[in-house]
C-alpha cells in the first residue's frame, strides 16, 4: 500500500511568491537537522486564502508560513478556526501556522526573528537603550511585544501619521513595567531628541526601500555609537541604509537576518529542533551578492 502524504509539507503562501527565500532556507535546515520533511512556495490570491488554509492540513500540510499580503486575513482565520500565541494575538498578523492533533496554532515568528539578529548575530543589548521603531502597520506590529521584553529604556513608535502611532503604542502600553513606549510623528522626532536624547538603534519597519523611497531623519536621532536597522534587504544597502551611511552612521544591517531567524523560530514550533542559522544566513548573503 503506498502512502499519499508519506512525507510532512510544509509551505509559504504569498501572491506573488516568486521571489521567496524560505524554500531555500529550509530546505537548508532540513539538511542541516536530518528532518525528512517538503516545503514549497504557494502562490496563493487573497480569495483563495480561506480555503487553502481549510484544505492543506488534509493534503499532509503540518505547518505554512504567511507573507504579504496574508498576514492579517491568515490572522483573522487563525482567531476563528484555532488559537493564537500571545505574541500573535496582539500583533494582528500572523507569519507561522502549525497544524497538530490539537488543531490550529497561529503565531508571529518576525519579533522573535528580528531580536535574535540584533542580539546574536549583531552583539546588540536593548536593555536600557532608546529604540526608535518607524512605521505602525503589520510589520510594526508584529515586533513590539518582543521588542518590550528586551527592556530598553524607552520604545518610541514614529510615523508619518502620528494617530496611527499613538494608538499603536497604546495598544501595547500596559504590556511593559519597565520601558516607556509612545508614538509620535516622524515631524517631532527632532523636537523628542531634544528632550530626552539621541537613539541607539533605529528600526525601519515601513515598506519605503520597497519602493525604492529613504525617509529622512533628522540630524542626531541617533547617538555616535547608534545602529540603524532595515527591515528589508537586498543585493546593496538599501535606500533607508544608504541615507544612514550618507548621515555617518557607521553601524547599519538588512533584514536578511531577521528573515533567517524568524524561520528557525518557526522550524523549531513544527519539529521541536533549533537549526543553526549563520551557516544559512553565510550562504544567502553569497546568493545575493551573485544575482
Amino acid at each position: 500500500m503506498t502512502l499519499i502524504h508519506s512525507i510532512d509539507r510544509y509551505a509559504v503562501l504569498g501572491h506573488p511568491i516568486h521571489h521567496s527565500l524560505s524554500p531555500v532556507i529550509h530546505a537548508a535546515f532540513a539538511a542541516q537537522t536530518g528532518q525528512h520533511l517538503s516545503y514549497e512556495a504557494l502562490d496563493i490570491a487573497p480569495a483563495e486564502l480561506s480555503a487553502t488554509l481549510s484544505r492543506l492540513p488534509r493534503e499532509g500540510y503540518r505547518g505554512v508560513n504567511i507573507t504579504v499580503p496574508h498576514k492579517e486575513a491568515a490572522w483573522a482565520f487563525a482567531r476563528q478556526h484555532g488559537k493564537l500565541s500571545d505574541r500573535a494575538a496582539l500583533a494582528g498578523a500572523i507569519n507561522t501556522i502549525a497544524w497538530d492533533d490539537a488543531g490550529l496554532l497561529g503565531d508571529n515568528t518576525d519579533g522573535q526573528g528580528l531580536i535574535n539578529d540584533l542580539q546574536q548575530r549583531h552583539g546588540l543589548q536593548l536593555r536600557g537603550q532608546r529604540v526608535l521603531l518607524l512605521g505602525a502597520g503589520g510589520a510594526t506590529r508584529g515586533v513590539v511585544l518582543p521588542l518590550l521584553a528586551a527592556n530598553p529604556a524607552a520604545l518610541i513608535i514614529a510615523n508619518r501619521t502620528a494617530a496611527k502611532a499613538e494608538m499603536l503604542a497604546q495598544l501595547f502600553s500596559s504590556k511593559s513595567e519597565t520601558t516607556a513606549i509612545y508614538g509620535c510623528g516622524l515631524d517631532a522626532l527632532s523636537a523628542d531628541t531634544n528632550r530626552h536624547g539621541a537613539f541607539d538603534l533605529v528600526i525601519n519597519a515601513t515598506s519605503a526601500s520597497l519602493n525604492g523611497a529613504a525617509i529622512d531623519l533628522p540630524p542626531g536621532t541617533l547617538t555616535a555609537h547608534g545602529f540603524a536597522y532595515d527591515m528589508m534587504y537586498g543585493k546593496v544597502l538599501t535606500p533607508f541604509l544608504d541615507a544612514q551611511k550618507t548621515a555617518g552612521v557607521l553601524h547599519l544591517a538588512d533584514g536578511l537576518g531577521m528573515l533567517v531567524e524568524q524561520a528557525a523560530v518557526a522550524f523549531a514550533l513544527w519539529r521541536g529542533v533549533t537549526p543553526e542559522t549563520q551557516p544559512v544566513y553565510r550562504a544567502l548573503r553569497e546568493r545575493l551578492a551573485r544575482h
